[in-house]
């Protein structure tokens, strides 16, 4: 089984995280996905940014949930990574979802809900996605799990994936429970026998964020079934050269 490559916030290693930027250079080295996050504006628009203040990566200060999309629109999300990107912009989904009408990989939203709930967010992402991009393969995700119950009440075959730091007793339970189809493990949790539990029950085991060579390779000879990786090109390139090798060993 092929371990599929997710780029985390986009190519985040080399561009200004979950902007077009970073989205577009995960579509190049050809991702085989795309992880990003979304918010809502204070009027009701679905932005794409990590953090639920605009400190860290704008040149802006305060909480998302307080500016409108306009307002939002006139900030800096580039300059705090390189001046190279002075002007990239907070992108909304709909943005995304237009540079990404060619792409043919995974899109992983996650639902950042485990501070601010903005309520009605699953909605309006859901609705987006059938109008935008109708026919892509679409994972929604959230450390906020009655996020993702909210979704599979909108549609029940939503594919949702449980965002977990820790490992669960039992843990095929729970996905089920809740009508998920894969955890997002952290990856300490996912090089564990949870993924092989987890896999007898049918269900898909996703690590994050697994940046370091010989961590991919461990998801590789295990079988995850994706890592989410600041580092996509290069995840990319050791997975050509593992399954290379695995090719040689058959030989």
């Amino acid at each position: 089984m092929k371990t599929e490559i997710i780029a985390h916030r986009g190519s985040k290693s080399n561009r200004p995280e979950n902007t077009l930027a970073a989205f577009e250079e995960a579509k190049r080295v050809g991702s085989d996905g795309i992880e990003l996050d979304v918010h809502l504006s204070k009027d009701q628009k679905v932005v794409v940014i990590h953090d639920d203040k605009l400190n860290r990566t704008t040149n802006g200060k305060g909480q998302i949930k307080n500016f409108t999309l306009e307002e939002l629109k006139q900030l800096d999300a580039g300059s705090w990574f390189s001046p190279k990107y002075k002007g990239e912009e907070i992108p909304t989904l709909i943005e995304v979802l237009q540079l990404l009408a060619d792409y043919k990989g995974i899109l992983n939203i996650e639902f950042k809900t485990d501070r601010n709930i903005y309520p009605g967010i699953e909605a309006r992402v859901f609705q987006l996605v059938q109008n935008y991009r109708r026919d892509l393969p679409v994972v929604y995700s959230s450390f906020n799990h009655e996020s993702l119950i909210r979704l599979k009440k909108i549609n029940p075959e939503a594919d949702t994936a449980l965002l977990l730091w820790e490992r669960l007793a039992d843990p095929w339970r729970y996905t089920e429970q809740v009508g998920a189809t894969a955890q997002h493990l952290w990856e300490a949790s996912a090089f564990s026998e949870t993924t092989e539990q987890l896999h007898a029950h049918n269900i898909k085991v996703r690590a994050w964020t697994v940046n370091k060579p010989k961590n991919m390779h461990l998801a590789f000879n295990m079988g995850i079934d994706a890592l989410i990786t600041d580092y996509p090109e290069v995840a990319l390139d050791l997975r050509r050269s593992f399954e290379n090798q695995q090719q040689t060993n058959l030989t």
